[in-house]
């Protein structure tokens, strides 16, 4: 019975084994010295809606008055930051007005070398 056990288990573990050993070796990249611009790595990312919708406000607080909503995925500009709060553009809307940092962040890049 033991010998069954392993003998199975090996099989299993060969299959397992076999892509991996015939898979062509992988190859990095080496970045070349006259590459054009900055690469995309080095620039924070564009910003997002972490949720489903964010009120614009006509002030950077909780107690102002709404002017607006942005829903997830669409565009919109950041003009500039004050605490955790943004000031924006809605580009399908042209509304302006301020969003909180809690719902709007920079989305994240990473670069593997």
């Amino acid at each position: 019975m033991r010998t069954r056990r392993i003998t199975v288990t090996a099989a299993v573990l060969g299959a397992l084994a076999l892509p991996l050993l015939s898979a062509p070796a992988a190859q990095a990249l080496t970045p070349s010295v006259d590459s054009p611009g900055p690469r995309s790595c080095n620039r924070p990312g564009p910003w997002v809606i972490g949720t489903k919708a964010v009120t614009i406000r006509s002030k950077a607080t909780t107690k102002s008055t709404a002017v607006g909503v942005l829903y997830k995925g669409q565009k919109f500009t950041v003009h500039k930051t004050s605490g955790n709060w943004h000031h924006v553009t809605n580009k399908s809307t042209g509304i302006k007005g301020w969003v909180s940092g809690t719902y709007v962040y920079r989305d994240v890049r990473m670069c593997l070398n």
